[in-house]
């Protein structure tokens, strides 16, 4: 693959909702282009952004692939990016790479969640963006009605510059509507034949290129007053000011076809050619210049000092970890030394790649706007800058949503612990949105996902990369016991076998804590010496050892004030350890008499919905024994504050998407300890039970 230019680039991320064509219209591109010379489909798991063992069996993208493609002298990468909800990383790490972000719309089942989430990413990010129409040659696919559809929900940014011929297994091409040329696909030849627009389909193709006309004279003072005063531009400028509000993001051009049929492929193409930025006229990037702490502006530029932005990275058990970048500035070639900014140590470039899918294809250089990979990095992570040392600067990076849902580990095989830590570590390196952490009380690992399905595909990783099986289950919950009332009680160890016995005699008055602090309140209130000063921090240390596990379910006990006040020694038989074991014989006796009760966790939550779903939420919170505690209006909807018991969140993921088809949001944090309902705490004893007894 040869060097090109900044200007002659395209970075492209296709986005959309999950099966609206994504990976059929890269594919039809590759195969349109000649840059592949068979046409794969999804169904039969043979494309080339589709690698992964996983993506295949469930037929659906899951990771953020690469495809380059050289046509007509300018190679277009075109980043795959996954349309499913739990691969929001995903998302987020392909688009920073990108110039442009192309949606993808089903001609049938017009806008979708992910359609809605996709714009609403690039809008914030104020990237520029097209929408393109796919599969108008399905059955009821309705290019009129969807397009309708986009400028009520998007604004009247969105500006039809294809129009199709045909409607659903009619559907035979698509009419440039800036030019009025039409293309009428040939299937013996899958080549686009130039044709005259259909009498038929002028009307509409000059509404819409009114509507073009409208949206660039918004966009500009000199041609909105050309178009008021003579009521139309010329090509030349529709053209130029399409090109100019698309680099803006002030204008969403539509495209259309069939990536299935490969109709509108060339079309496209051509589109992408014209009117989508190359890197050399996108904005410039924000960073940060470390010698004097100043913010900067760095354009794409061929010329300027090297620095480049890691968007992802790949664990490959074979050729280790791989690092993808954009070079935002000057060039990189392989057998250099460049500087991380955010680790602060030199790196060594040795093997540098283009990719296309999984095939990497050797290269000495890439030039500033392009994308490659490098092998083997020692430090950097996704996220860094890489540049020269003598200008180091930094670029903001990637900011990922925090996990939602929560599994357990449970091994297999025993001795695969250290393997399963590796393996884990290996893949929230390729993953910024999986966590990996540790329940220290029930030495348990504990992993963190976007969702269900995101967790269950990390256990088929570990299984497939790294030949480690693993189940998942649903976390144990950290409750907690105290006491209710206060209970005077005596602790007595005396035991006498040959030689020294042992003598430890105290008494205790245990109550609850009441300044809201749960670690244990040790009072000494000891007079005359009845227990000796060496060994009152014995009692002490005795009675903390046996809150570690509570009367009622063996958990550990908190909110608790223990005064000793009495007790007695022997001037031979007693001893740190005599002490220790009566301070704890004491604890049991108190607990049993000062009313032990169960406490459960307590989650602050706050749900992010349209306001359409509130009814639901509030109900499904009641359900789950929550309080709503308010409600505040956010944009889009309505924020939902609450406090629900954690043992009722950790399907919450779940069920907040099935309620709101995956327009909801949430976030939680431990707010408190709270006593268990009388009804919940006997089932939660019965089950500790069962579990100590398996």
């Amino acid at each position: 693959m040869r060097q090109y230019k900044t200007q002659d680039l395209r970075n492209i991320g296709f986005i959309g909702h999950s099966g609206s064509g994504k990976t059929t219209l890269a594919e039809a591109i590759l195969y349109y282009t000649k840059n592949i010379d068979r046409f794969g489909k999804v169904e039969e798991g043979n494309t080339i952004s589709d690698y992964d063992l996983e993506e295949k069996k469930r037929k659906i993208s899951i990771s953020t692939s690469i495809l380059p493609c050289e046509w007509n002298n300018i190679k277009i990468n075109m980043v795959d990016i996954p349309g499913y909800f739990d691969f929001i990383g995903e998302m987020i790490e392909g688009l920073s790479a990108v110039d442009m972000a192309l949606i993808t719309v089903s001609g049938r089942s017009g806008i979708q969640v992910g359609t809605e989430k996709a714009w609403n990413y690039v809008n914030e990010h104020n990237m520029p963006r097209a929408f393109f129409i796919n599969k108008l040659d399905r059955e009821n696919s309705n290019f009129e009605k969807v397009l309708g559809n986009l400028k009520d929900k998007f604004g009247m940014s969105v500006v039809p510059i294809q129009y199709p011929i045909g409607k659903e297994e009619e559907f035979t091409g698509v009419i440039n509507v800036i030019s009025k040329k039409a293309r009428i696909f040939n299937p013996k030849t899958h080549d686009m034949e130039e044709r005259e627009v259909p009498d038929e389909l002028l009307e509409n193709v000059e509404e819409c290129k009114n509507m073009i006309m409208e949206a660039v004279a918004e966009t500009d003072e000199e041609l909105l007053d050309k178009y008021l005063s003579e009521g139309e531009l010329s090509d030349e400028e529709i053209y130029s000011g399409l090109i100019k509000g698309a680099e803006e993001g002030d204008i969403a051009p539509v495209m259309c076809g069939s990536a299935y049929l490969g109709i509108g492929i060339n079309t496209l193409l051509e589109d992408i050619m014209e009117c989508f930025p190359s890197p050399k006229d996108s904005k410039a990037i924000k960073a940060i210049r470390l010698k004097d702490n100043k913010e900067i502006e760095v354009n794409i530029n061929e010329n300027s000092k090297f620095s480049a932005f890691v968007f992802k990275t790949i664990a490959d058990p074979f050729v280790g970890k791989l690092s993808l970048f954009k070079v935002m500035s000057g060039k990189l070639k392989s057998d250099s030394v460049v500087y991380n900014t955010n680790k602060e140590k030199q790196e060594k470039i040795s093997s540098m790649y283009f990719l296309k899918g999984k095939e990497q294809i050797l290269t000495s250089e890439i030039g500033a706007g392009d994308i490659g990979a490098v092998a083997k990095l020692q430090y950097t992570c996704t996220g860094d800058t890489l540049c020269e040392v003598s200008e180091a600067i930094a670029f903001e990076g990637l900011k990922f949503p925090d996990p939602s849902i929560s599994m357990a580990v449970v091994t297999k095989s025993k001795g695969d612990e250290d393997k399963i830590s590796s393996g884990l570590n290996k893949l929230t390196e390729e993953d910024p949105t999986f966590k990996v952490s540790r329940d220290v009380e029930n030495a348990d690992t504990i992993i963190s996902g976007t969702g269900s399905t995101h967790l269950e595909i990390i256990a088929n990783k570990l299984k497939s990369k790294f030949g480690i099986e693993i189940d998942l289950q649903t976390p144990k919950i950290p409750y907690r016991e105290t006491v209710k009332k206060m209970a005077e009680v005596q602790g007595k160890h005396k035991k006498q076998s040959g030689g020294h016995g042992q003598y430890g005699d105290v008494k205790i008055k245990f109550e609850p804590r009441n300044d809201g602090e749960e670690d244990l309140m040790f009072v000494d209130n000891i007079v005359g010496g009845v227990v000796p000063r060496q060994y009152i921090p014995a009692v002490e240390k005795g009675l903390r050892e046996a809150m570690r596990h509570g009367v009622l379910a063996g958990y550990p006990v908190i909110g608790l004030k223990a005064t000793l006040y009495d007790g007695s020694y022997h001037p031979v038989d007693s001893s740190e350890m005599a002490f220790k074991v009566a301070a704890s014989l004491a604890f049991k006796k108190g607990m049993e008499v000062a009313q032990p009760v169960l406490l459960e966790p307590i989650m602050h939550v706050e749900v992010q919905i349209p306001d359409e779903y509130m009814g639901e939420i509030i109900g499904d919170i009641n359900k789950k024994r929550g309080r709503v505690l308010g409600m505040e209006p956010i944009k889009d909807g309505q924020n939902v504050i609450a406090e629900v018991p954690m043992s009722e969140m950790f399907k919450y993921a779940t069920d907040l998407k099935s309620i709101t088809g995956a327009r909801g949001s949430f976030e939680m944090r431990f707010e408190r300890y709270e006593e268990v309902p009388n009804n919940e705490v006997e089932k939660i004893v019965n089950e500790i039970k069962k579990q100590n007894e398996k």
